[in-house]
């Protein structure tokens, strides 16, 4: 991911520019990296170290989104929406 690409995502989810910190704005771009990890693991099949570091950017994903569930739900539904989570 470029530099241009992580500003319009912070932009995007965050309250302003300098917010890299909340909740929503990590999990969007873990999003992003786990997409193109995914699109790597296509072309690669046999790359057991960058499906293992995908396996913990999901996990730990996953737990910011159960903290976000848990504090304001809405934001929550919004968010996996937006980001089309399942």
């Amino acid at each position: 991911m470029d530099k241009e690409r992580k500003l319009e995502i912070i932009k995007t989810y965050g309250k302003d520019e300098k917010d890299t910190g909340s909740i929503e704005v990590q999990v969007a771009l873990l999003t992003e990296r786990i997409n193109h990890l995914t699109e790597h693991l296509k072309a690669n099949k046999g790359d057991k170290h960058s499906s293992r570091g995908l396996l913990k950017l999901v996990g730990q994903r996953k737990g910011l989104l159960r903290y976000l569930e848990r504090q304001d739900i809405e934001k929550y539904r919004s968010l996996k929406k937006s980001l089309n989570i399942r």
